[in-house]
């Protein structure tokens, strides 16, 4: 049985001098606490898909991920809680033979077959989609659909007060989460999604893909900064890890690196640059989280 999430999740107010030297409040969003075992936007997004999966009485779930995947993690504890089998496409057929890493021992911990691919296969099968039979639902990857918008959008909700002044960051990394909050903000309060990726232009078309899917009309309340992927997806170099560090002894939190570090840097920039209006209160959402130590 998969256990509820603990929701509305904590908002938390941070006592930061370099925020409040440039007048703007910083607060998180812990989301990161939603749920023992499928955490952060996981939750969000797989909630509604897992019901989906049982009301249409499938027996397995497959989807698609990279080796520190946090999605692959989610969705095997999740298909363990339900009874339901597991596979995870893995981006990189090189991986076979290597041993192991944390994150993809935790997902065949919780009974999930991987199957390794190359680069350029991992490509055409998200394309394909192919179930590997039936019974089979086939999520994206990160999880991203339709219905996973409609799970992230109420995220809002639990932002009590929003108004013109209020900015909600979130890690992009396949839009989802994005595309959710942005469809749920109210009171002309706007999003920012930070890419922990290399892909200015492309994401930004994902997110309008996604809101068309799930709403069937655009929304003009985000935008996407593209000025803080530290070189890539799942690149952490020495000046993040240090940021993260130093954040980490401020307030008592250390943030996952790959995701949650970048867009904690990029509107801590964004203040202390001057970029951002003195009187806004940003909320970042803290979507996962940080590696094992």
């Amino acid at each position: 049985m998969l256990l509820p999430a603990d929701l509305p999740t904590p908002l938390q107010v941070l006592d930061d001098p370099d925020f409040a030297r440039a007048g703007v409040e910083l607060r998180l969003k812990r989301d990161d606490l939603a749920h023992p075992t499928v955490p952060g936007n996981k939750w969000r997004k797989l909630a509604p898909n897992l019901a989906h999966a049982v009301e249409g009485g499938a027996h397995g779930l497959l989807t698609y991920g990279g080796a520190y995947s946090t999605h692959l993690r989610a969705v095997a504890a999740a298909a363990r809680a339900l009874g339901l089998a597991s596979i995870g496409v893995v981006r990189g057929e090189e991986l076979e033979r290597a041993p192991r890493n944390w994150s993809l021992r935790a997902a065949e911990a919780d009974g999930m077959e991987l199957r390794f691919v190359s680069r350029a296969d991992y490509r055409r099968l998200l394309t394909e989609r192919q179930a590997p039979g039936s019974g089979w639902l086939v999520l994206p990857e990160g999880g991203s659909n339709a219905l996973a918008v409609r799970g992230a959008a109420v995220i809002p909700a639990e932002l009590p007060g929003l108004g013109p002044a209020d900015l909600v960051v979130c890690p992009v990394g396949t839009g989802g989460t994005l595309a959710g909050i942005a469809a749920g903000l109210s009171g002309g309060a706007r999003a920012l999604g930070v890419a922990a990726l290399r892909g200015e232009g492309y994401l930004e078309d994902e997110v309008r893909t996604l809101h068309q899917a799930a709403y069937g009309r655009q929304f003009a309340t985000w935008s996407i900064d593209h000025a803080h992927h530290h070189g890539g997806y799942g690149r952490v170099p020495p000046e993040l890890a240090a940021f993260a560090e130093e954040f980490a002894h401020r307030h008592g939190l250390r943030p996952e690196l790959r995701y949650v570090a970048k867009t904690l840097r990029a509107v801590h920039h964004l203040a202390v640059a001057g970029e951002l209006t003195p009187g806004t209160r940003v909320t970042v959402v803290v979507t996962g989280l940080p590696d094992p130590e």
